[in-house]
């Protein structure tokens, strides 16, 4: 069995959490929401020095839970990719502490594909092929995972993530930040057919429109000249239902499109916005009319957290892989360069 003490601090959250093969042992997760509410967003600095308040704080209460000493642990995982820098260089700066002072490997794991292995730990039968809908603040993409990690970008968001759509939407309609779970909670008084949002398509040269590709930021705009045109008060609970409505199905459309197409029978759904209620109905029962299989993890697997990480690096050792102590924090780094973390 593989132990690995894994940390996570890509964005608002800290977290740290012990993984052993796709078992959480134990976890700890700070979160920052309130420190950032009054800015409608995440300040980079603050998520920076929070992180750096709290950490150690983490990491001890996730070794007194378990009794675990360092001599069972057999490796440091840390996201280092993608995600703010700052915050990121926090919790790789610790990692690598730890692997030098305890003489343990050093696993940099990509943001994503920790969002990805958290199917793992919910299903721990689940294996490759299969494919990943991937929906955060940051990033809306489908991706087929071909072999243990193995990814095949097959369609993505031109422009805002479905997470951002969220919280833009939200702040337009006055409902405060995080926007993702204020839409969620009013949408469920609202009418979903109250409005005619458009479905954002991008079109191709030779005529039609891409099958997987989505847009967000037209809905966005549609959101807010409704907002700009209709009397006081706003029919704030509709507008919310009918946003959320268009933005569930046009990622449910392409997910069992993109999944028929490529023959996969099995649809993971990750990320901060697969804690959508609505989201995790619709698309459950639309992939059961035609026999696939939908894997959600649980809510607090969905947002940001260490476990996911820790399963990750996990799988990274169990195939001999390690990071070199110069591996350094990237804000971007797509899926496919993956790799690119692990010494030749």
């Amino acid at each position: 069995m593989t132990t690995v003490l894994a940390i996570e601090t890509s964005c608002d959250e800290t977290a740290v959490a012990l993984v052993q093969d796709r078992q959480v042992l134990a976890e700890a997760v700070a979160s920052q929401i309130s420190q950032h509410q009054v800015y409608g967003g995440v300040v980079p600095e603050i998520a920076s020095r929070q992180h750096l308040e709290v950490i150690n704080f983490l990491m001890a209460q996730v070794q007194a839970e378990t009794g675990i000493r360092w001599t069972d642990v057999d490796g440091i995982a840390a996201t280092c990719a993608p995600g703010l820098v700052g915050a990121l260089n926090v919790g790789l700066t610790v990692a690598k502490t730890l692997a030098i002072l305890h003489r343990r490997p050093l696993v940099g794991i990509h943001h994503l594909e920790g969002h990805i292995c958290a199917a793992y730990l919910t299903e721990p039968d689940l294996t490759p092929p299969f494919l990943c809908l991937l929906v955060s603040g940051g990033h809306t993409s489908l991706v087929a995972v071909r072999d243990w990690q193995t990814y095949e970008p097959l369609g993505q968001t031109r422009d805002d993530a479905v997470g951002e759509a969220f919280d833009k939407v939200a702040r337009l309609l006055g409902l405060g930040y995080p926007g993702g779970p204020a839409i969620d909670r009013l949408a469920q008084t609202g009418n979903p057919h109250a409005f005619g949002l458009p479905e954002g398509k991008i079109s191709l040269p030779q005529g039609g429109y891409h099958p997987y590709d989505m847009s967000f930021s037209g809905l966005k705009t549609a959101v807010r000249r409704l907002v700009e045109q209709l009397p006081q008060p706003l029919p704030v609970a509709d507008l919310a239902a009918s946003f959320q409505y268009t933005v569930v199905q046009t990622l449910t459309r392409r997910a069992i499109r993109c999944a028929l197409d490529q023959d996969l029978k099995t649809l993971v759904v990750a990320g901060g916005v697969a804690a959508n209620r609505e989201l995790r109905a619709t698309i459950t029962a639309a992939a059961a009319q035609h026999g696939i299989r939908v894997v959600i993890p649980p809510m607090r697997y969905c947002t940001d957290n260490a476990a996911m990480i820790g399963c990750a690096g996990v799988i990274r050792l169990s195939q001999g892989q390690q990071s070199p102590l110069s591996l350094v924090s990237q804000s971007r780094l797509p899926l496919t360069a993956v790799a690119s973390l692990y010494a030749a």
